[in-house]
Formats: structure tokens, sequence, C-alpha cells
């Protein structure tokens, strides 16, 4: 009887154990994935003067737009620490900023022609398209963390063992609403 008991108990720790490394893989793999929308966002981050410097050459008496892009870049660069609720709407504020310098683009089509802003914006686009991509995976890992953690037997001892929901990377606001209203289009 005492092996039947202790053979209860051994697989009770066991099945705990794997659960709570479980829960730890979950919270690393979701440690890991923001860190890599970081690294994409730094490289935005980075890329942008070069582009500011770009258009200054072509356009500057167009200074607010470009004093815009600047603030929302340092803006963001700072959110991009406080995590993904923080960064969200500074990244959005970054990215609004961004379209109306491209839109100021449209206006200089000597700008349009240079060869350095063509690479510039190809490859701010191609990190828009990484930045979208880490993004989606942060956000898969962190449902499968938060729903592993709301799961039982999880959900009796993950709390108390500092495993805490984590938040997603969300729209802000007014950008939610901009994706949600019914586009414009017109021919002519």
């Amino acid at each position: 009887m005492e092996w039947v008991i202790l053979g209860i108990v051994v697989l009770l720790v066991v099945w705990l154990v794997v659960i709570y490394n479980r829960l730890v893989t979950l919270r690393q793999v979701t440690g890991q994935s923001w860190s890599d929308v970081d690294v994409q966002l730094k490289q935005r981050h980075d890329l942008i003067p070069n582009l500011v410097e770009t258009v200054k050459g072509y356009a500057a008496h167009e200074r607010q737009t470009l004093d815009a892009v600047i603030q929302a870049r340092n803006n963001a660069v700072s959110a991009q620490a406080q995590g993904p609720a923080a960064a969200g709407p500074a990244e959005g504020a970054l990215g609004a900023a961004l379209g109306r310098l491209f839109a100021l683009a449209e206006a200089y089509p000597d700008l349009k022609a240079n060869q350095n802003f063509l690479a510039l914006q190809s490859e701010l686009s191609d990190i828009e398209n990484k930045i979208a991509a880490a993004r989606r995976f942060y956000n898969s890992s962190v449902a499968e963390y938060n729903a592993m953690t709301e799961s039982v037997p999880a959900v009796f001892f993950a709390r108390a063992l500092g495993f805490q929901q984590r938040g997603f990377f969300e729209l802000p606001e007014a950008e939610r609403a901009a994706v949600q209203a019914t586009p414009q289009v017109r021919f002519s």
C-alpha cells in the first residue's frame, strides 16, 4: 500500500513539474517573441533618420512634417521599453507620421525618382512586413501562454508561481477606427 501511495505522489510531482516547465517554456517564447518585435522596431527606428535626411534635401520648407516624424520616432523608441501596451499607440502614431512623409514625397517628383529615397522606402516597406509578422508571432505566443495559465490544472498554481497574463500587441483606437471604416474608392 505504501508503494502505491508513493507512486501516486511521485506521478503527481512529475505531472506538476511537467506543467511548470511548460509554463516556463511558454513564458520564454513570449519574451523572445517580444524581443523579435523589438529588433524589427529598432531597425525601423534606425532607418527613419536616414529617410528624413533624404527628404530634407528636397523639401526643406516642409519642416513641420519632418519634425513630426522625428518626434513620433523618439516617442516610439521610449515607449518600446515599456512593453506592448505602451508601444502600440506610439508605433501607430509613428506609422501615421510616416504616411504623411510619404504623402509629402508624392508632391516632389524629383524626390520620388531619387534612388536613395526609393531604396530607403523599399527597405522600410520590408521592415514593416517583418514587424507585422513579428507582431503576429508575439500575439500567437501570448495567446498560447495565456491559455495555458488559464487551463486546468495550471490555473490553480500559475498565479502563485508568478505566471501572470500577458497583453497583446494591439492597434491603437484611432488606427482601429480607420481600419474598420469602409474604404472610399474613386475612379476619376
